[in-house]
């Protein structure tokens, strides 16, 4: 098996995908004629989003707030975290942990976005 694609419920679709090329520099790869699917041009594994309201017109009871606590994480790597950090901020994101290097090396920073999902930005691991 491999590992294909992750869907995150949003409300929004279009404005999310926005946001993601805006933070993130991520271009969208597809955006459904309705607005309620798209997905991220993130290479062999795809970033795709879905409304809340399709999921729910689908029969699948889904979260429609963000979670106080995170249940999980996103990570973009890259090689100048602290200007990833800015461009997202400035896009709208709320910072979470300012830019840290790790004990291992790894520059980590993280970020909540508008629809709640915590994004870790971080530099290549050794």
């Amino acid at each position: 098996m491999i590992f294909r694609y992750a869907i995150l419920y949003v409300r929004d679709v279009p404005a999310t995908l926005d946001f993601y090329n805006r933070a993130f520099g991520i271009a969208t790869r597809f955006l459904h004629p309705e607005g309620d699917y798209g997905e991220a041009a993130t290479g062999a594994t795809r970033l795709a989003f879905s409304s809340v309201t399709l999921m729910r017109q689908l029969g699948k009871d889904v979260a429609d707030d963000p979670a106080a606590a995170p249940a999980f994480e996103i990570a973009f790597e890259t090689a100048d975290v602290a200007a990833a950090l800015d461009r997202a901020m400035a896009a709208g994101a709320v910072l979470v942990q300012p830019a840290k290097v790790m004990d291992w090396g790894q520059t980590t920073a993280y970020v909540r976005t508008p629809d709640g999902t915590l994004v870790e930005i971080c530099t290549p691991t050794g």
